[in-house]
């Protein structure tokens, strides 16, 4: 069971094809898993046993007819709660929509399961993607947060319950509890994947991301749930798959990337023991032989953050704006202030706060321009000893907001706590590829062998 609870998607997806592994099999051991743990861990909203064993039977039938669906054939996925879900309970994590059961999936779970993907029920969020904290426990140490509003999917992965797992993010949810909790976590281009079905948190910051074990894999999942959505006014037409997968197998075996490190403000805001775990990384990776220099952020960069949470509470209000009005009681804390404070905004702050954000998106592109990636923490520090919070978003906003793709990967545990330490590299606008390249690399000069939590 262990070795099926660290296998990655690509690995689980061979084990099938090559029929060492029926997908029943897979399903049945992740709900015994599941079973076992999700009392205490709590990652898990709505589970569907019946609709994924009735899913994998018929994957089975598919392989022994010599079929094979698509790159996911059998591979069991968690889906976040706020990502609609046709017959499976969507709840937001707010009691306003306990009973709320779509009748069509969004779109990127129409791709997932044309890919063939199992899914096996929706991962528990934050109330409405926002900031009050979820139930979820963090499983390397239940007390010290998990993270944010992506909390379940990066559980329910880091836990072995299953290999992939779909989050959202809109300040920096799929990126922190990704290094809170030890996975690869990826966030695309704004725009790339299709946000159809997805209850909105922000219009103009949304975007999907999800937690793999690996950077391969996540570029699996970039292949098949990238692609123009006219239905989604984020969408770019003419935006399709660019065969990530396949250019990462093509990467010329001499590759080195060039990696930028930022520095100043988010260097000191970093905890001493990132501060010092990033240096023995970055000089660690410079011997490998990667082009490494100090990247200078610009200065549109210093009221970005401010810019970000005017955009996010403005556009918070007006999606709850109805509901609000009717039933404020069923909002938590956190949620309410932040409606709140969007409701009262002045338009003209928010027209200043976009502006300023494609100001800031125009520099970083041209800054980055002769590099692959930058590179930095993939958090302030382990994830803080402090149930009251999900951490900070400072280190994820800037580049979310700018809609650049991210990417944390896990490198090390800490030596003070046990708790995951990683690396985050951000790459230039639709260049996701290049972001992809430069993290496998990463990746891969760091060797690092994920476990499973101890549950603690």
């Amino acid at each position: 069971m262990t070795e099926l609870a660290l296998a990655s998607v690509t690995h689980t997806a061979q084990l099938i094809r090559s029929r060492a592994l029926t997908v029943e099999q897979l399903v049945t051991t992740a709900f015994q898993r599941i079973e076992e743990q999700d009392e205490h861990l709590q990652a898990w909203e709505t589970l569907d046993a019946e609709g994924a064993l009735r899913q994998a039977r018929q994957a089975d039938s598919a392989v022994a007819r010599g079929e094979t669906l698509g790159p996911l054939h059998g591979v069991p996925v968690g889906v976040k709660d706020i990502i609609a879900t046709a017959g499976i309970r969507t709840s937001m994590g707010s009691p306003i929509y306990r009973d709320n059961n779509p009748t069509l999936d969004a779109g990127l779970v129409s791709r997932l399961k044309g890919a063939g993907a199992i899914v096996l029920g929706k991962t528990v969020t934050t109330e409405f993607a926002m900031g009050d904290p979820a139930r979820t426990k963090n499983p390397w140490n239940s007390a010290h947060t998990p993270g944010g509003s992506s909390v379940g999917s990066a559980v329910a992965v880091a836990s072995g319950h299953c290999p992939v797992a779909i989050g959202t993010q809109t300040a920096g949810s799929v990126n922190r509890p990704a290094a809170y909790n030890g996975v690869t976590g990826f966030k695309p281009t704004y725009g790339l994947v299709s946000r159809r079905g997805v209850f909105p948190v922000s219009w103009t910051l949304d975007t999907v991301g999800w937690m793999t074990r690996t950077v391969t894999d996540a570029a699996v999942l970039l292949d098949v749930l990238s692609g123009y959505d006219r239905y989604d006014a984020a969408g770019v037409p003419g935006t399709h798959s660019e065969g990530y997968v396949r250019a990462l197998t093509n990467t010329d075996p001499a590759y080195v990337p060039k990696l930028g490190i930022i520095s100043g403000d988010i260097e000191r805001t970093a905890s001493t023991e990132m501060q010092a775990h990033m240096f023995e990384l970055i000089e660690y990776l410079r011997q490998g032989g990667t082009w490494v220099e100090l990247f200078d952020l610009p200065i549109s960069y210093i009221h970005i953050r401010d810019a970000e949470l005017a955009i996010h509470a403005v556009e918070a209000a007006e999606v709850h704006r109805r509901t609000f009005a009717e039933r404020p009681g069923d909002y938590g804390t956190k949620s309410r202030a932040r409606i709140e404070t969007g409701a009262v905004i002045p338009g003209t702050s928010y027209v200043q706060a976009q502006r300023l954000r494609r100001q800031f998106r125009h520099d970083m592109d041209e800054g980055m321009a002769s590099l692959d990636a930058l590179i930095m923490p993939a958090a302030v520090g382990p994830a803080p000893k402090d149930l009251s919070t999900t951490g900070s978003t400072a280190f994820y906003s800037p580049w979310t907001t700018a809609g650049l793709p991210t990417i944390t990967v896990p490198t090390a545990l800490s030596v003070r706590n046990g708790m995951p330490l990683g690396a985050m590299l951000i790459g230039k606008g639709h260049d996701d590829i290049g972001l992809l390249r430069a993290a496998r690399w990463v990746e891969e000069r760091v060797a690092y062998s994920p476990t499973l939590p101890p549950f603690i």
